[in-house]
């Protein structure tokens, strides 16, 4: 009963993380005519202000190629709150994927993996799996869901909707209240009905978090608020060992909300590790509808 109740958890984790990142990249970036500009007071040095927050953020990403640790696992969605031991291995523009494990006999439950080609979700508990490009999850097809805007969230980093990078060009489209109280100034970007903002520390540049609002007349309303916390240090920059990503979504016949808690032990860049997983012969491959029917049903 334990297992299936932390199978349970790793399902619905998927579901939250590929449904946070679907409206985050609903559409392809728009062209520059459709670009929000910079919102400035008066004068080029306000402009000029604006760029440079931006850019210091900017360069507050990690220059690692690999993201490794042990972690603790929480899901919370309804009354069901789950945590289980886990582990987290990212290298960058190539895989993100999260383990999860039985407490105390640290068997593997199941993983998912994302790449920039398929998402790939395993049962071990059932020997089952699902592997898929992302044109045949609807509910990822039809959001425009981008590997690399799922890893800009992982790796505090800004996004552009529909790139890989965000280019040193790309960096005038992000807007900055240069005038906001407190300790952090927020940077939007918009595009469409997503709106997109990085609250980041006002001295460091760090981004501490990140909300992506998106709303429709048609589908509702969805908000992803991905908090980072405990950075530690990797190489010269900082990463957030502690990421709460919090989902609330008016899409579905009822709202449905849910929290998936990162909590990683030790950033390490350890690079000694297979990069894709291989599925055995023995594992019954399942259809997207079967897997969505276990994550939809949370």
């Amino acid at each position: 009963m334990k297992r299936n109740i932390i199978a349970w958890a790793l399902f619905s984790a998927v579901l939250i993380l590929s449904s946070c990142a679907s409206k985050r990249a609903v559409v392809a970036v728009k062209q520059p005519d459709n670009t929000v500009q910079p919102k400035v007071e008066t004068g080029m040095s306000q402009d000029l202000k604006a760029l440079s927050f931006v850019q210091k953020v900017s360069d507050q990403r990690v220059y690692a190629q690999n993201i490794v640790g042990n972690m603790s696992f929480s899901v919370k969605t309804g009354d069901k709150n789950i945590s289980a031991p886990g582990s987290i291995h990212m290298r960058k523009d190539k895989v993100i994927r999260l383990q999860v494990f039985i407490p105390l006999l640290g068997s593997e439950v199941g993983r998912v993996e994302f790449t920039p080609d398929y998402v790939l979700v395993i049962d071990r508990l059932h020997k089952e799996y699902v592997k898929a490009d992302y044109s045949q999850l609807d509910f990822l097809k039809n959001n425009g869901l981008s590997f690399y805007s799922l890893q800009a969230f992982f790796w505090n980093m800004l996004l552009v909707p529909g790139q890989q990078n965000v280019s040193e060009p790309d960096l005038k489209n992000f807007s900055v209240d240069l005038n906001a109280l407190g300790s952090t100034l927020p940077i939007v970007l918009k595009n469409g009905n997503i709106t997109y903002r990085w609250n980041a520390n006002k001295a460091n540049g760090q981004i501490l978090s990140s909300i992506v609002n998106y709303v429709s007349s048609n589908h509702g309303q969805s908000t992803l608020t991905w908090n980072y916390q405990r950075f530690m240090p990797v190489g010269v920059k900082q990463f957030p060992a502690l990421q709460t990503i919090d989902f609330m979504t008016t899409a579905t016949t009822t709202k449905k909300q849910g929290q998936v808690i990162l909590d990683i032990d030790q950033v390490t860049t350890d690079s000694n590790w297979d990069e894709l997983t291989t599925v055995s012969d023995r594992y019954r491959k399942i259809e997207v509808k079967d897997i969505l029917s276990k994550l939809f049903n949370f």
